[in-house]
């Protein structure tokens, strides 16, 4: 790491802080860390390699479709939500009197990336300003942040949101290179190793310690100094066995209470835990339930969108459970996280189901508005004081600023960024794509600037197109994710058509110069995937398809544009479908045209599938949900009629698990 001295007292003058404390309390340990960066204290230990290394925040630009989807989050909840809303506007963080617990954190954790990768000047300063901010004000002792949230009945000095907020410095370090950030992790981190000797990790924190330990790995990395390995041991003692909890899981039905153990977004952090548990002992193990886990909630808990149910808790496969909102972004982190350790193609085929299925569909389209729940089958979203849900309350399917409750609000924001900086990883042959949307990288391989440009409209089409520039001659590896689901994948590269091996990385081993085009075209079959009750689900590539319901919004509550909306159905849901399940292409016909408007809008969707089918009028409603789908096969004498299904993420409203016929 290279220290710009200069850079950082003039950072110091602009913001008026040249006083003597603030000096001792920064310069001294910064030179402090350095000596242990150059000089010792080297680790008795090590941790397990990853695979491949994250990028620098900002090395990848996303491009197309994805862009646009950035920049309505941008014009949406994320770039003004410190606007208007208390708890992130007078969070306890900057100063003031609202909630000063997790929720300015998790706004935090999405608004850097965002910030980054749209080169946004706004919010750029936001970011900045509020890091600056936390960063001046640590304490005395290292602690970051309130010592007690105002609002809300939390503990005095609960790392949980800490663990948040180190996150946020280590995104904001790699994008900007603050030598101020590493200095502060190091103080929290030596306090934090002092104080769970006296209180040991607890509840929430407890539950999380993967998210802090994430931390203390990217600290030991960068000094190899012993105690943060020892750190890691000890929260990794003291905090919850996820290894135990998925090697055999103690939730397989329905859970009817609330509880640490079964909640869904402590499962979704805690997937990455084995793998955490591997990097600190090498224990292949731990490799192995890391790797695991992903199907075993699928097989108890698993939903058609690829992610598990819980609302809050697990509720089994029923399709008109939820799955709340914290959980997709967070078990989109966790996949993410486990791509760049294990490398494993299939980690990447389930990021782009979760990313372009389930993330989109928590969105009103405008991004003004999320649910805290979202479900598979939602033909209605309304206020209900009868509810299917275990412990969510009455409002927790309907759009809104914060129904429910607000977690989901401060939290939605890291979904589609960190999903873009994650497109591409490095290894130490090279480069790799992890997962496909337009996109672009800047950066460097064996010391020469290397560009690539990715155009396409996946996962709305099969083609993608690569352009590789070089400043000079240089060889290096290019690996391309080859999904599981394809039929015949091919590149297309000089004059010559290579066959692929699904389920694989290919590997593109040659010399680069000047200029290199390619394309690689993956053929997204139509698939049917039996679920609850023999239901199907229809597939076509990474994306999941839904029927199109016309949607009436009921504003209920709120101010525009962040206003609280109910949404009713203005035609039929209750349909079984005529599906030839030998030849799936013959009975799902499917339309594409060229991304043009939000592809997550029902208006706009450039996809669309037809299906026949036939109404089923004694499949109705049930606590304000659809009832389980009838179990299939079955009959109708309703006529046969035509169907539009639509993408996953474009259905506000939605039947995705359908009866099908005799």
């Amino acid at each position: 790491m290279i220290l710009n001295a200069s850079a950082l007292f003039k950072s110091f003058n602009r913001q008026n802080r040249n006083t003597r404390r603030v000096f001792c309390r920064t310069m001294i340990p910064l030179l402090v860390w350095c000596g242990l960066v150059l000089f010792g204290f080297a680790a008795e230990g090590d941790l397990a390699r990853p695979v491949f290394e994250e990028l620098q925040l900002g090395e990848i630009k996303p491009g197309g479709w994805l862009e646009d989807q950035l920049r309505i989050q941008a014009a949406g909840l994320t770039g003004h939500l410190d606007e208007f809303w208390p708890d992130v506007r007078d969070s306890g963080w900057t100063g003031g009197q609202a909630e000063g617990w997790e929720r300015l954190p998790y706004w935090l954790d999405g608004l850097v990336p965002l910030a980054v990768l749209l080169d946004d000047p706004a919010l750029l300063a936001k970011s900045r300003k509020t890091i600056d901010y936390i960063l001046l004000h640590q304490a005395d002792d290292g602690w970051l942040g309130p010592e007690q949230s105002a609002k809300g009945n939390y503990q005095r000095r609960d790392p949980w949101p800490v663990y948040v907020i180190l996150k946020v410095l280590t995104q904001y370090f790699s994008a900007t290179g603050d030598p101020r950030v590493p200095v502060a992790i190091e103080r929290f981190l030596r306090v934090l190793d002092s104080e769970i000797d006296q209180r040991p990790l607890f509840e929430w924190n407890r539950m999380r310690w993967q998210d802090g330990v994430l931390t203390v790995h990217w600290l030991f990395e960068r000094s190899g100094a012993s105690w943060l390995l020892a750190l890691a041991a000890k929260m990794q003692e003291q905090g919850y066995d996820w290894s135990a909890h998925f090697r055999d899981l103690p939730h397989q039905e329905k859970v009817e209470r609330w509880e640490h153990e079964s909640h869904v977004v402590n499962n979704a952090m805690g997937v990455k835990a084995p793998a955490l548990r591997y990097r600190n002992t090498g224990d292949d193990a731990a490799r192995q339930i890391a790797l695991d886990s992903v199907s075993v909630l699928d097989q108890f808990h698993g939903q058609a969108a690829g992610i598990f149910s819980g609302d809050e808790c697990f509720a089994g496969k029923m399709p008109s459970q939820g799955t709340e909102t914290c959980a997709v972004v967070e078990y989109l982190f966790s996949l993410e996280k486990l791509m760049a350790l294990f490398g494993q193609p299939a980690l990447g085929d389930r990021l782009e189901v979760v990313a372009f299925n389930a993330l989109p569909a928590a969105f009103k389209p405008d991004m003004w508005a999320r649910q805290y729940v979202q479900q598979a089958n939602q033909p209605i979203a309304k206020m209900a004081q009868d509810r299917i849900y275990t412990t969510n309350g009455p409002a927790a399917n309907v759009y809104g600023l914060e129904t429910n409750y607000g977690c989901c609000t401060a939290n939605l924001h890291q979904g589609w960024p960190k999903f873009a900086a994650h497109l591409w990883m490095k290894d130490p042959a090279g480069l790799a794509a992890i997962a496909y949307a337009p996109s672009s990288v800047s950066t460097k391989v064996n010391g020469t600037p290397v560009w690539i440009d990715l155009a396409t409209d996946y996962p709305f089409e099969e083609q993608l197109r690569f352009e590789v520039r070089v400043e000079r001659p240089v060889e290096f590896s290019l690996k391309l994710r080859v999904p599981a689901w394809t039929e015949k994948p091919v590149l297309k590269l000089a004059g010559q058509s290579l066959n692929l091996e699904r389920g694989t990385f290919f590997e593109l081993q040659r010399k680069w110069e000047g200029t290199t085009t390619f394309e690689m075209n993956l053929p997204m079959p139509t698939l049917i995937e039996r679920r609850y009750n023999n239901a199907a689900a229809v597939r076509r590539g990474p994306l999941v398809y839904s029927l199109l319901i016309r949607e009436k919004w009921v504003r209920v509550a709120g101010e525009l544009p962040h206003a609280d909306f109910e949404v009713y159905p203005a035609s039929p849901w209750n349909y079984a479908l005529e599906l030839n399940e030998k030849s799936p292409e013959t009975s799902v016909l499917f339309q594409s045209e060229p991304v043009h408007g939000n592809p997550f809008d029902p208006m706009t969707t450039p996809v669309r599938a037809t299906v026949r089918g036939k109404l089923l009028p004694e499949w109705t409603l049930e606590r304000n949900a659809a009832a389980p789908p009838p179990v299939s096969p079955v009959q109708s004498d309703e006529p046969l009629q035509p169907l539009t299904l639509i993408p996953y993420g474009a259905a506000k409203l939605r039947i995705t698990e359908f009866p099908t016929l005799y």
